[in-house]
């Protein structure tokens, strides 16, 4: 672990890249293999979900070599994207009315963008409030101006639940990249990784978890899968691999690995309020039969990222001192 603490800064971004593809690459040649047995129906569904899931694990790690090559400012502009998608294919499956319409292109076309402008300018601290606070009053007031009373605080309350999720959460993830943390200068891009792996490996183990365990879930009628018992057991692997990972990180050991669950947990949580939200709205997956996005079922992979960065950041905040 010393020795990949003393690399300088380029090599280490090195390492990190050549692992990441190199493991990227084994799993799609061990995908490719089990691919040519023969397989039940079942099998073959569950397969073709892995090679979706796999493609996209794929594209994200692309998009994550080319934000750090590009800097900063291209990096920002990515995770823009990637919330102007999700927030359309969350509004295409909520209700909403032409009383609403002044309220969607404020969120669109000034909320989303003016949050990545604080972001990309370091104003940490408007940039935490903007959304919670201003955009929260803004919402109602327009579309009130709408002239529609009609289950008007059910939209209004779907708009902001989408802009909070989508915009508010996600722009964590790229304000992690300009934290000015203490002796960790140009290594922003290990704790968005750091951030990744520790949600994936949470969602994984849990999902793994409430398969094998079948224990009694813990709100049926929202998910037949999720219990106390695997949330604990994906936090703990989250944990673990804080652990593994603590040398690229500010942190040490112990914090490494209490961030390791704080992020992993609050990750799946996310997933599992996602799943009340879709069957509040009769859909399997965001990106259904009724998604026009295009983005097909992004929603449902960065749900989990979504509801961990801000807990994240903000712990990591709060362990330096807020000397970020």
């Amino acid at each position: 672990m010393g020795a990949l603490r003393n690399l300088s800064v380029t090599q280490q971004v090195g390492l990190l890249f050549v692992t990441l593809f190199g493991v990227l690459l084994l799993v799609t040649i061990i995908a490719f293999s089990r691919s040519l047995r023969e397989r039940t129906e079942e099998q073959l569904e569950a397969h073709e979900q892995y090679k979706r899931d796999l493609r996209a694990v794929w594209i994200g790690a692309v998009l994550f070599w080319v934000a750090w090559v590009s800097g900063a400012i291209v990096s920002t502009l990515l995770f823009g994207a990637v919330s102007f998608l999700a927030l359309r294919e969350f509004v295409t499956l909520t209700h909403t009315r032409r009383g609403d319409h002044r309220s969607l292109l404020l969120a669109f076309f000034v909320i989303l963008p003016m949050q990545y402008v604080l972001v990309g300018t370091r104003s940490f601290d408007l940039f935490s409030v903007f959304i919670p606070v201003y955009t929260f009053l803004a919402i109602p007031v327009l579309s009130a101006f709408g002239n529609d009373p009609q289950r008007f605080l059910e939209r209004t309350a779907k708009i902001q639940w989408g802009i909070t999720v989508c915009v508010y959460g996600m722009s964590h993830a790229p304000a992690l990249l300009l934290l000015d943390l203490p002796n960790y200068a140009g290594r922003g891009a290990f704790m968005v990784l750091y951030l990744v792996v520790v949600v994936v490996i949470a969602q994984v183990v849990q999902e793994a978890a409430s398969r094998r365990w079948r224990r009694r879930p813990v709100a049926r009628a929202i998910s037949r899968t999720f219990s106390w018992r695997a949330w604990a057991a994906g936090s703990f692997a989250a944990g673990f691999v804080g652990l593994l990972l603590y040398w690229a990180t500010p942190f040490k050991p112990i914090p490494a690995i209490a961030m390791g669950i704080v992020a992993g947990g609050s990750g799946t949580l996310g997933a599992f309020v996602m799943q009340a939200l879709k069957r509040d709205a009769g859909v399997k997956s965001w990106g259904g039969k009724a998604s026009v996005t295009g983005a097909v079922g992004l929603l449902d992979r960065v749900a989990p990222l979504c509801f961990a960065a801000p807990v994240f950041f903000h712990s990591v905040r709060w362990y330096f001192g807020f000397q970020a």
